[in-house]
């Protein structure tokens, strides 16, 4: 079986440690697919606020939608571990770029997943795809 490989970015622009809550926890007594998901969108979340923008529906007049997601697992979390998440770039295009996202247990220094979210930039205005702002560009190259 193929597995997927995200190579991790040469630099991180932002970094969030987020507590594994007892509702992350799956039946397996460890932390859940979709729960991993939600802590990467809060992670997301918190860069956004980190470069001045509220939410991701008001980015430089903008909104962003989530194309596509990869998750690698490296190691288990459990119910109290922190997670330290830092966040790259990579991929940059007219349209979005892909948050690469590094998941380490903030007490042992273990890698616990890598994971990836593509975005692009949407006008809920006219329901379309839309350039990335210069300005969002401009604050992640800082």
């Amino acid at each position: 079986m193929a597995r997927i490989e995200l190579a991790l970015p040469e630099r991180f622009v932002f970094e969030t440690c987020l507590d594994v809550g007892i509702g992350d926890i799956n039946y397996a007594g460890h932390l859940g697919n979709d729960a991993m998901l939600r802590l990467a969108h809060e992670a997301r979340i918190r860069l956004l606020k980190h470069l001045g923008y509220p939410h991701e529906l008001q980015v430089e007049g903008l909104g962003l939608v989530v194309a596509d997601i990869a998750v690698c697992y490296k190691a288990e979390a459990f119910h109290g571990d922190r997670l330290r998440f830092r966040i790259g770039i990579a991929d940059p295009s007219r349209h979005g770029l892909d948050l690469i996202y590094q998941a380490v247990d903030d007490n042992s220094g273990t890698e616990v997943a890598r994971l990836k979210t593509g975005i692009v930039f949407f006008d809920y205005r006219i329901r379309k795809i839309a350039h990335m702002p210069e300005a969002f560009s401009g604050k992640l190259s800082q």
